[in-house]
C-alpha cells in the first residue's frame, strides 16, 4: 500500500476498492505492499540516543538505514526524558502539555496522567488497529497509581514498574499482571522487549497495529547483555573540538563556572561511552529479531518501521559531564530513521522535523484523526518524496525545576537550518551560526547585528505562545520574519 493521501478509518471494503482503482489508473507506479488493509506502524524509541554513527549497528543500518529513509535535521522538543516522551504521545509542546519534567510536581506520569485519555494510543485504536506498549513508558511510573494500572489506549503492555534503569531485577507489568524478573542472561529487558515484540507481530492477525517499543538502552548506567561484553574495547568517546571546550569566557554564567574536565571525568567518559555502544548492540539485535519476525509473517512489506530516541545525549563537550537538558545540538538533535512502503530506500530527508510530529505521523498513515491540540506536522508528504511547503525553525523548550539546582537554567530554543538561537529565564542568550561553526564553539548573541537577535526573538515568541492549531499558523506567520535573514 502506498503512502495514503489522506487520512481515512480502516474498512475492508473500501480497502478493495483502492486497490482496484489503484489498478485500472494511468499514474505512475510506486512501491506497493499486496496487502489490502492498512499500514502496521512500529515506534522503536531509544532513551538518550544521540545522533551517533548508527553504521556501528549492524542491524540497524543494514535493515533501517539503507532500506529507509534518514532526517538528517530532526530534534526533539525537550533534552529530557518525560517532557519528550509525553509531546511524542500527544503531539504538544512543553508550553501546552504542562510536562515539565521528570518528577512531580512538576513532570513525571502523575504529571501526565490526567492527559492520558487523549493519545497516539486511544487515537491508533480507534482507527481500528491494535495497539501495544512494551518497554519505558513515563518516569514514576506507576507512582500514584496500581503496579496493575494500564493506560487507556493500549491493548498490550509490558512495561517495568521497579528498576526501570537496571535491566535486571526488574518487576513487569505485563498486560496486569506483574511479574518479577531476576538477573540470569535471559532477564535482560532488552531481549525480553524483544521476544514480546515479536509476539505481538505473529499474534496480530488480520488487524492492523501500531507497536510503540521503547528499550531503554542506552540510558545510564547502560547495562548491556553478557554477550555484548567484549565489544568496542578500545573506543574512545568522540573528541570534537567542543569536548573539553577551551574558552568558555562568551557563554552564559551556568556554563562559565564549568571547569575543565579532569583526567578521571575523561576516563569516566570513555567507560560510559564504550557501555553506551554495548548496550545498543541489544536494541541492534531486537531490531533484527523484529524485522525478521514481520518478514516471516508476510508483514514487512506492509510495515513502517520508525526508529528514534527521545533526547541525544553529551559526553564531555562544552566541559560537560555526561547527561542532557542542555540546548547544544548534542542534546536537541536525534536520529529518526523510518523504513516502510513507498519510501525510497538510502533516502536523506532534509527539512526540519520535530518528535511533535510524530503522532500526526502515524495518524496519517493509520486513517485516525489527532484532536485539535495537536501541534505537530505529519511527516506523510515528506515520506513520500513531495516537495510542500513546510517549517524554517522547531521549538526546544526546558524548564529547570527547583530539585535540579544544577542543570541549565529554563530556556527556549529556536533551530533554523542555520542557527541555533537561545534565550534564558535569565535573560541571557546563546547564537550560535551552525554553517561556520558547527560544534558551538562561539556565542555570537553579543556581537551580532541586532537585527538578526531581534528577529529571532520574535519568532521565538510567536511558537512560545502558540497552542494546537495555532502553532502551524505560528510557523507560517514567523517563516516571513526570516525572509531577510540569511539561511
Amino acid at each position: 500500500m502506498p503512502l495514503p493521501r489522506k487520512p481515512r478509518r480502516w474498512c475492508p471494503w473500501l480497502a478493495v476498492a483502492l486497490l482496484m482503482c489503484t489498478a485500472f489508473s494511468g499514474a505512475a507506479a510506486q512501491p506497493q505492499s499486496t496487502s489490502t488493509r492498512p499500514p502496521n506502524v512500529v515506534l522503536i524509541l531509544t532513551d538518550d540516543l544521540d545522533a551517533t554513527d548508527l553504521q556501528r549497528f549492524p542491524n540497524i543500518w543494514n535493515l533501517l538505514v539503507q532500506q529507509g529513509a534518514v532526517f538528517s535535521r530532526f530534534f526533539a522538543t525537550n533534552p529530557w526524558c518525560c517532557p519528550s516522551r509525553s509531546s511524542i504521545l500527544r503531539s504538544q509542546y512543553m508550553h501546552s502539555h504542562q510536562v515539565e519534567s521528570n518528577r512531580p510536581p512538576t513532570g513525571g506520569f502523575p504529571k501526565f496522567r490526567t492527559l492520558e485519555e487523549s493519545t497516539v494510543g486511544t487515537w491508533m485504536r480507534s482507527a481500528g488497529y491494535r495497539t501495544g506498549l512494551l518497554g519505558k513508558y513515563l518516569n514514576q511510573y506507576p507512582l500514584g497509581a496500581s503496579r496493575h494500572y494500564i493506560p487507556p489506549g493500549w491493548d498490550r503492555w509490558a512495561v517495568p514498574v521497579t528498576r526501570l534503569y537496571q535491566e535486571y531485577g526488574y518487576a513487569l507489568n505485563d498486560d496486569g499482571v506483574v511479574t518479577q524478573h531476576g538477573y540470569t542472561p535471559e532477564d535482560y529487558l532488552e531481549d525480553v522487549l524483544s521476544h514480546k515484540a515479536d509476539e505481538f507481530v505473529s499474534s496480530s492477525g488480520d488487524q492492523p497495529f501500531f507497536l510503540y517499543l521503547a528499550p531503554v538502552a542506552p540510558h545510564q548506567p547502560a547495562n548491556y547483555a553478557p554477550r555484548h561484553a567484549d565489544t568496542f574495547q578500545d573506543e574512545l568517546a568522540p573528541r570534537t573540538p567542543s569536548f573539553d571546550e577551551l574558552d568558555m569566557s562568551a557563554e552564559p554564567l551556568w556554563l562559565r563556572e564549568k571547569p575543565p574536565l579532569t583526567p578521571k571525568a575523561v576516563r569516566r567518559i570513555d567507560e560510559l561511552h564504550r557501555d553506551r555502544m554495548r548496550a545498543m548492540l541489544g536494541v541492534d539485535d531486537m531490531v533484527g529479531s523484529l524485522v525478521s519476525t514481520l518478514e516471516q509473517s508476510g508483514q514487512l512489506d506492509n510495515t513502517y518501521i520508525f526508529f528514534t530516541s527521545d533526547n541525544g545525549f553529551h559526553l564531555g563537550q562544552h566541559r560537560l559531564h555526561p547527561g542532557k537538558t542542555t540546548p547544544f545540538e548534542e542534546d536537541i538533535r536525534i536520529p529518526l530513521v523510518v523504513r516502510g512502503p513507498g519510501i525510497a530506500p538510502g533516502s536523506t530527508i532534509d527539512r526540519l522535523c520535530s518528535t511533535v510530529d510524530l503522532a500526526p505521523t502515524f495518524a496519517e498513515l493509520g486513517g485516525a484523526t489527532p484532536p485539535s491540540f495537536a501541534e505537530g506536522r505529519s511527516l506523510v508528504p515528506l515520506l513520500r518524496g513531495e516537495d510542500v511547503p513546510w517549517r524554517d525553525a522547531v521549538l526546544v523548550e526546558f524548564f529547570q525545576p527547583p530539585y535540579a539546582p544544577y542543570a541549565a537554567p529554563t530556556y527556549s530554543v529556536l533551530r533554523t537550518e542555520r542557527y541555533s538561537y537561545v534565550e534564558y529565564g535569565t535573560g541571557e542568550r546563546q547564537l550560535y551560526d551552525l554553517a561556520t561553526d558547527p560544534y558551538e564553539l562561539r556565542n555570537l548573541a553579543a556581537t551580532a547585528d541586532p537585527y538578526l537577535v531581534g528577529t529571532f526573538s520574535a519568532r521565538l515568541a510567536l511558537l512560545r505562545g502558540c497552542s494546537g492549531a495555532t502553532c502551524r499558523t505560528a510557523d507560517a506567520e514567523s517563516r516571513a520574519l526570516l525572509r531577510a535573514v540569511p539561511r
